[in-house]
């Protein structure tokens, strides 16, 4: 994980920046997007089970989706949807979320304290490949991404909090807690 300082914007510049994206669910380029989360989902996780979509943006698309799909979701997002968290999931999908968190050790003690025993967190978001790369790295250049992960943090977090991992794409990852 690397955090960059010097790349902190204030809520409400962060507040304004998401206003401008353009996620609905009648994009079907964004719901290419999603699938990439949602196919982990349906995959792993039981139809029925209880899903937390954590950082779910103004609309929560894919919550929504998947509870089409058969499951009983939740949306929570700080800005959007700043609802109370509350009691167990089976799973905790965040889509584009991870790099945001000014303290993603906040986020995590949140996530380690909702997800079930042998529950699944399925994560999207772009890892950084080497230092020599990360300076042309085009994901960094977003004010709003303040936070940063590698292959070997997931591994780490995975060691550390007794997860098994997967990465299942270049951007999805997976992990269930045992």
């Amino acid at each position: 994980m690397f955090v960059d300082p010097t790349n902190l914007p204030c809520k409400e510049q962060e507040l304004n920046e998401y206003k401008l994206h353009q996620n609905s669910s009648d994009d079907a380029g964004y719901l290419t997007f999603l699938d990439r989360a949602r196919q982990p989902v349906i995959e792993f996780v039981g139809k029925g089970k209880r899903g937390l979509d954590f950082g779910s943006g103004p609309e929560p698309v894919l919550a929504n989706w998947l509870e089409n799909d058969g499951f009983v979701m939740q949306a929570f997002d700080p800005f959007f949807a700043p609802s109370t968290i509350v009691g167990e999931y089976d799973f905790i999908v965040c889509t584009e979320a991870i790099e945001h968190f000014h303290q993603p050790s906040i986020e995590w003690q949140t996530w380690m304290q909702h997800l079930c025993s042998d529950g699944y967190l399925i994560i999207m978001t772009k890892r950084w490949l080497s230092k020599a790369r990360f300076n042309t790295w085009h994901y960094k250049n977003d004010p709003t991404h303040v936070v940063f992960f590698h292959e070997k943090t997931f591994r780490f977090l995975a060691q550390e909090f007794n997860f098994s991992v997967l990465f299942v794409a270049d951007d999805v990852v997976v992990m269930q807690r045992h």
